[in-house]
């Protein structure tokens, strides 16, 4: 159909002045209508410009009456309230457009069409199987949840059926726990049901009103999430041993501090429900992470050494507040950091790598992996950028969230000066690589081997050791890593991470820069 072909034109007031509408099937447009002059010349009169909504901006319609103080039902029409998303720099927000005609008719033609344009976006959620982490934000979550985000799901007519979680692990054992094949509408699906429809029904039969989910919560939540769909949807497919596109799309809403996948497109608060209101729909890169052939969890990035010890201090401080708990945990793992002996083998996603060390090529089957072995003070396989309003160029700033790779930083053993430099480059205007004892690689695949681990003294100062010696090594057997946030703790000292290209689908847009609020 013709995108720029009229549907409905008609005169409605917008404020005090009445204007010629027309709406399209890719637009609404309005301009002031100009009297004429008693003698026809409108050389002088000023020349009004026409406005325009895009309709994929406009997420709700609703009929406007004239109603005494109590009265429920029925009322003189009035004319139609306009619900459209507006872009505010990086932020989305709403505004309503009142188009005014007293006349029944003319209102509910008007009505209907902008209604069935609604229908038309097929990403659009109707409604949503929303879980809600009470403990995020100051146990805030579901108080941000009912204020800023109900209402506006509420105004887009899209019905909600909430689960609050009651211990870490819930929202993956419900995902878990639904045994699709168990429902095949009495042994054989109808002719020409899809296997999104099976999914549909399946869920609605559960009681969920929809298959499409929301998480309300901060980076644990979304991690946990997160996995739990993609192993839903290898449910689904009966594929328990490889990784399958999510069928499922998945709107996160923050309600903790700055959550990384969050501030990479996906919005604050009211910018994220209104990213999920309006269908925003982007494919995102995911890692599986395993050791000897057992999954350990799906996730977007992996810290080892310096990332995992510093979650590590900060978990075991819980009762601080969290910037003071971020501050000592930081500061207790500057002064006693190790490194780390490694063997890191990878595969590149392309030619371009950055300070290569001496390395060698090992033939796995018909993979050609690059190995390099050393002394490490911190490894990043990440397949996000990690933005956050400290890193606002992002922990990973040459990754994206749907580009097929990796980034895999590599930081060798160096001075606690040189990499305390390193650190504060972060939150600056960026060449925290431009070390050399930094190393880069855009990868498809990553494997680590730890051969020692550092020990972690308790009694030790920060006084005993030179601020510019380097950083000795010393011996311990605690493997930790730090996977989204979340800490990981594994009896087997080898990791594989592999990129699983547009591996699961959120409500959001990828953006080049940090999001302001």
């Amino acid at each position: 159909a013709c995108s720029d072909c009229v549907l409905l034109r008609g005169i409605f007031k917008l404020g005090k002045k009445s204007h010629d509408v027309l709406l399209t099937r890719s637009r609404l447009v309005w301009t002031p209508i100009i009297p004429e002059t008693p003698t026809g010349d409108n050389a002088h009169i000023r020349i009004h410009k026409t406005v325009l909504v895009s309709s994929q901006d406009v997420f709700a319609v609703k009929v406007k009456r004239r109603r005494a103080a109590g009265q429920q039902t029925g009322g003189a029409f009035l004319g139609l309230a306009l619900f459209y998303c507006r872009r505010t720099g990086r932020r989305l927000e709403e505004d309503t457009l009142h188009l005014h005609n007293s006349s029944s008719e003319h209102t509910h033609r008007w009505y209907s069409t902008l209604k069935e344009q609604l229908q038309e976006f097929s990403s659009r959620p109707r409604c949503l199987k929303v879980f809600i982490n009470p403990c995020s934000h100051k146990k805030e979550a579901v108080h941000i949840y009912r204020e800023h985000v109900a209402p506006l799901f509420r105004m887009a007519d899209i019905r909600t059926d909430i689960t609050v979680t009651e211990r870490k692990g819930h929202a993956l054992s419900v995902m878990k726990e639904c045994k699709l094949d168990e429902y095949d509408g009495g042994g054989q699906s109808e002719p020409g049901c899809s296997g999104e429809d099976l999914v549909q029904a399946y869920f609605c039969q559960l009681g969920w009103l929809s298959p499409w989910v929301v998480c309300v919560g901060g980076d644990g939540s979304v991690a946990e999430m997160c996995h739990a769909m993609v192993l839903r949807a290898q449910l689904d497919a009966d594929s328990p041993e490889k990784p399958v596109k999510t069928v499922l799309p998945l709107g996160i809403i923050p309600a903790a501090g700055a959550i990384h996948i969050v501030f990479m497109g996906f919005g604050i608060t009211h910018t994220a429900a209104m990213h999920i209101v309006l269908g925003h729909l982007q494919r995102v890169d995911m890692c599986s992470f395993s050791s000897f052939g057992q999954l350990v969890r799906f996730g977007f990035s992996a810290m080892f050494g310096f990332g995992a010890q510093s979650l590590a201090r900060a978990e075991k401080k819980r009762w601080m507040p969290s910037p003071r708990r971020r501050e000592y945990a930081l500061v207790k793992t500057l002064a006693r950091l190790r490194p780390e002996d490694c063997q890191i083998s990878f595969l590149p996603a392309n030619k371009s790598s950055r300070n290569l060390s001496e390395r060698q090529v090992l033939a796995e089957g018909a993979e050609s992996w690059t190995t390099n072995q050393g002394l490490y003070l911190s490894i990043s396989v990440m397949s996000m950028p990690c933005l956050s309003p400290v890193v606002p160029h992002g922990l990973a700033p040459n990754t994206r969230l749907a580009n097929g790779s990796a980034s895999l930083i590599a930081v060798g053993n160096t001075s606690r000066s040189e990499f305390i430099k390193h650190l504060k480059r972060y939150s600056s205007s960026g060449g925290q690589f431009n070390f050399p004892f930094v190393e880069t690689h855009d990868v498809s695949a990553v494997k680590i081997q730890l051969q020692s681990l550092a020990s972690w003294p308790e009694e030790e100062s920060e006084e005993e050791e030179s601020k510019t010696s380097p950083i000795i090594q010393s011996e311990a057997s605690t493997f930790l890593w730090n996977i989204d946030g979340e800490l990981v703790e594994m009896a087997n000292e080898v990791l594989i991470s592999r990129v699983h290209p547009s591996l699961i689908s959120l409500y959001g847009e990828e953006k080049e820069e940090f999001m302001a609020k």
